[in-house]
């Protein structure tokens, strides 16, 4: 992962805040901000949130600067820290950009991969389907199992891909995508549809359909950005 790449570049010099709890900070605030717990551009104090999470005040800005370089936060000069925005056209770049990448990752796994990748796509794809029918009746409950579930199933997809660097860029941007998909999954998604993509695309993906999968996989990805577009979630 490229905020693995920053971690160990930002905490080099932290003598004072052990590996830890810059670990600790840093997974609890991504969480809250991915759960909308921090708002889109709300400030980010230091000295509030020291207290939250019980650590020092250099710790806590080692985990905000792991959280710039996944841009879930952004520097505000010398004011500080705030919560990335989320806005329509940037959720529209990040889908470009990760339609190009996960394509290929998944072409590439398609060309190589044996019976014991397809067997992992149909395990992830029946997980999924089971976790799609919780997310129908409660969106909000069960909106984590179904992210853990959605994120295996694009993960078994792409793993017989043998580029280390394809597989990295990817991970990064469908990190990335998450606070959308949140927004889309309680603010309007159709799950009947976005049930429907799923099932497509494991058909053309175990009929080895390079084409249509790909095709497929790129209306699927800009699925949050359609839902989130017509229903006037963001500008």
């Amino acid at each position: 992962m490229l905020h693995d790449i920053a971690f160990s570049v930002a905490s080099s010099g932290a003598e004072d805040a052990p590996r830890t709890l810059i670990e600790t900070a840093y997974h609890g605030l991504r969480r809250a901000i991915i759960d909308g717990k921090h708002a889109p551009n709300e400030p980010l104090r230091v000295e509030h949130l020291k207290k939250t999470y019980q650590v020092s005040a250099g710790t806590l800005r080692e985990a905000l600067a792991l959280l710039v370089s996944d841009a879930l936060v952004v520097t505000q000069g010398y004011r500080g820290f705030k919560v990335a925005p989320m806005l329509l056209q940037e959720l529209a770049d990040l889908c470009r950009v990760r339609t190009l990448i996960e394509c290929e990752a998944v072409r590439e796994s398609m060309q190589q991969g044996r019976d014991d990748w397809e067997a992992a796509v149909v395990a992830a794809y029946h997980k999924l389907s089971r976790a799609e029918e919780r997310l129908a009746v409660d969106a909000v409950g069960a909106f984590d199992e179904w992210e853990a579930r959605n994120r295996e199933f694009h993960e078994a997809l792409i793993s017989a891909c043998t580029s280390a660097w394809l597989l990295r860029l990817r991970a990064v941007l469908y990190q990335l995508a998450e606070r959308y998909r949140r927004l889309s999954a309680f603010e309007g998604a159709r799950i009947d549809a976005l049930h429907k993509e799923h099932a497509e695309i494991y058909d053309a993906v175990l009929g080895r359909d390079l084409e249509r999968t790909t095709a497929l996989l790129g209306r699927h990805i800009r699925h949050a950005f359609t839902v989130i577009r017509e229903s006037n979630l963001l500008k």
